[in-house]
């Protein structure tokens, strides 16, 4: 069925209003320096009773050239807030105890990233695990007796295969199996396990000894819980023989020694997140129906501990569900559900999967609740405010409220502009949906050049939120019109819309994209003769594919895209994600015919557009030889362009020092082009 506009006001009348100039007359543009000195706010904790909140909040330092961050702390009663940890190092994963006296975190001051723990009236923190090696990640038992943390193991054929204690050692890497690296690090013999860590022992056990990631790496969502009376242990790992190949998740449950592990599901799609009832009745988990499809729509599925019976809590609802949290009193849970161009909360009764909105607007993430208390807390942001901790009633979404301020002061003497909506009939007749940001001093008799956004995943979407990289603000701060399109295969439109993109790569997005674009120059405002396009990722393929099908662009900035799907389905690390999208490896002949129709590999003799590429060494979702592939034909083309290359980034860019040079590079390309020094 079709999705018309219907009240949506013409894109331009929306578009229309003008920010007020004068309520910006004391404000400033933001800078790269003011940008790269927001304070990262994340991981709210509420302690047991409700009354204090630890949180991490993270700050970029050019002079380490690294991220460092700390623990605080605030009383939700007063408002109070103060830094809990100091000195060397970094921290982060606050956990209390089930009591509140004390909190355990990750600290990095000694031997890597270890457990230590904080006596809340006062006293110094005292280290608690001695691993070699460090941990990721770890989990406090409700009872407060153990600790479960996640590291990474030397699997036993691994000593031999990197040849670590051969007389002559070399740094060479020997595999057999597919799934040798992911994201921006190599797995050759190193495996992910769960270890147990008892009170006076400070090295733990390994309680999933096996050759198998636990949790898997892929695919996200939470991959360890414990049982309410630290009884049993649910741990997500894929069973399957190819992991490059497979999305099979599944959830296992065991005690907390590591023993009597079983499956609780059995669906061949993804099964991730399990969370137990406070009253350890059920473990709610998010499941997908589709195999070897990592961007299905998420349901909520609820299990009996019991019976072993199974029923799905949203199987109706169109939107997928990113995360879930229990109520108190386990009669409900609260899901993250991202949906047009934002991410709102709802609370979904366990007895009758009736669901009621509690908070929307803006991007809303990582709700915690207290076992005692009226309030969860959780992480709020929108394009023109970084993320904070906020409050809210977890049964009715009232009493909205901030809790935290470590961004309020940097924002005073800033002009920074709300998003604001706009819609059009795109392709297929169906309703999309996008985003405009005016730039700081807006005034609607002049006109402004165009910096057009394009996202990836390709399942994924524009949001109204504060993006650490790709910040709406940055480039409004220029003087451009931001504008930024949901096109056929984003999410939080219902999973007909995200389905679409899959076999269409470079058609219905690519009308999307064309119609968006009508609709931005239409405004009076805007010069549609300077606009310039970026997109990263996917968003990065489809800047090299508009670029042999429209000159209607005057320059193009491609971060880490794909040029040449059957070069990247070799090189890529996950690979459901190609088999899925193109319908096979590109051995099947109808498979490597949807590659290369939608290749942009095959449309550089039409190219003419100058371009800015940028990729990482370590990249291995997309392979740093799509990039110069790209250059490469693109400098033979005799057209101008750079690359910006990075040796020691992946897929994000994510070193203070990098980002600055990511941003000055990117907007300059721009400006030279769509703002010409008179």
């Amino acid at each position: 069925m079709k999705r018309f506009v219907r009240s949506v006001t013409t894109a331009a009348a929306v578009m229309a209003g003008a920010v007020n100039a004068s309520a910006q007359s004391d404000q400033v543009p933001m800078t790269i320096a003011k940008f790269l000195a927001v304070r990262a706010v994340s991981d709210p904790q509420p302690s047991p009773d409700g009354r204090l909140l630890a949180f991490t909040v993270s700050a970029p330092s050019l002079d380490e050239d690294r991220n460092r961050s700390r623990i605080w702390l605030a009383d939700l009663g007063s408002g109070e807030t103060w830094e809990a940890t100091s000195g060397s190092g970094s921290e982060r994963s606050p956990r209390w105890s089930s009591d509140g006296k004390t909190l355990s975190y990750i600290s990095t001051r000694v031997d890597g990233a270890q457990i230590w723990r904080l006596p809340i009236r006062g006293g110094e923190p005292t280290r608690i695990s001695f691993v070699p090696g460090g941990i990721s990640e770890f989990l406090v038992s409700p009872g407060g007796k153990a600790m479960f943390y996640i590291k990474d193991v030397q699997w036993p054929a691994a000593q031999e295969i990197n040849q670590r204690n051969s007389p002559y050692p070399t740094e060479a890497k020997i595999w057999t199996e597919l799934f040798y690296r992911h994201w921006s690090e190599w797995r050759v013999g190193q495996r992910q396990h769960v270890f147990r860590l008892e009170p006076g022992d400070s090295i733990g056990t390994d309680i999933t000894p096996y050759d198998r990631d636990v949790p898997t790496l892929a695919l996200g969502g939470v991959g360890v819980a414990l049982s309410q009376f630290g009884t049993e242990v649910a741990v997500v790992l894929n069973p399957d023989s190819s992991l490059a190949t497979s999305t099979n998740n599944d959830i296992f449950v065991m005690g907390p020694d590591g023993s009597g592990r079983q499956a609780i599901t059995t669906n061949p799609a993804n099964d991730n997140s399990p969370a137990y009832s406070p009253d350890s009745r059920y473990v709610a988990y998010l499941a997908m129906t589709v195999p070897g499809f990592e961007a299905d729509r998420q349901q909520v599925m609820i299990y009996e501990r019991a019976t072993g019976r199974r029923r799905a809590l949203s199987a109706e609802w169109a939107l997928s569900v990113d995360a879930i949290t229990w109520t108190p009193d386990s009669r409900a849970l609260i899901a993250e559900v991202p949906e047009r161009g934002g991410v709102s909360f709802y609370r979904i009764d366990v007895a009758t999967g009736r669901r009621a909105l509690l908070v929307s607007g803006g991007v809303n993430r990582a709700a915690r609740i207290p076992p005692r208390g009226d309030d969860m807390v959780f992480l709020r942001s929108t394009a023109d405010r970084p993320a904070e901790v906020w409050a809210a009633n977890w049964t009715s979404g009232l009493g909205l409220r901030q809790v935290t301020t470590q961004n309020d002061e940097w924002r005073t003497d800033l002009a920074l502009n709300p998003l604001e909506p706009f819609g059009f009939v795109g392709a297929l007749g169906d309703s999309v949906f996008g985003w405009v940001m005016k730039p700081p001093g807006f005034d609607p008799a002049k006109q402004y050049p165009v910096a057009y956004l394009i996202h990836g995943g390709p399942q994924g979407a524009w949001s109204d939120e504060w993006h650490p990289r790709w910040n709406y603000a940055m480039f409004a701060a220029r003087g451009y019109v931001v504008a930024a399109v949901n096109f056929h295969g984003s999410t939080g439109y219902g999973q007909a819309f995200t389905n679409s993109i899959s076999l269409h790569w470079g058609d219905y997005p690519y009308d999307d994209l064309m119609k968006g674009l009508d609709v931005v120059v239409a405004n009076p405002w805007v010069d549609g003769s300077r606009v310039g396009a970026a997109g990263a990722s996917y968003g990065g393929y489809m800047i090299y594919w508009m670029a042999g099908q429209t000159n209607r662009f005057r320059t193009l900035v491609a971060h880490d895209g794909i040029f040449n799907p059957v070069s990247f389905i070799g090189t890529t690390e996950e690979l459901w994600f190609p088999i899925h999208e193109f319908g096979g490896t590109q051995l099947m002949p109808s498979a490597r015919a949807t590659m290369e129709k939608w290749s942009p590999a095959n449309y550089t003799a039409r190219w003419q557009t100058p371009l800015l590429i940028i990729h990482g060494q370590d990249d291995y979702r997309v392979d740093v030889s799509e990039g110069f592939q790209a250059y490469t034909a693109l400098r033979l083309r005799g057209l101008p362009g750079k690359f910006l290359y990075f040796p020691n980034e992946g897929h994000f860019v994510l070193r203070p020092r990098d980002r600055r040079l990511w941003w000055s590079t990117v907007l300059d390309w721009l400006d030279a082009s769509l703002r010409p020094t008179p």
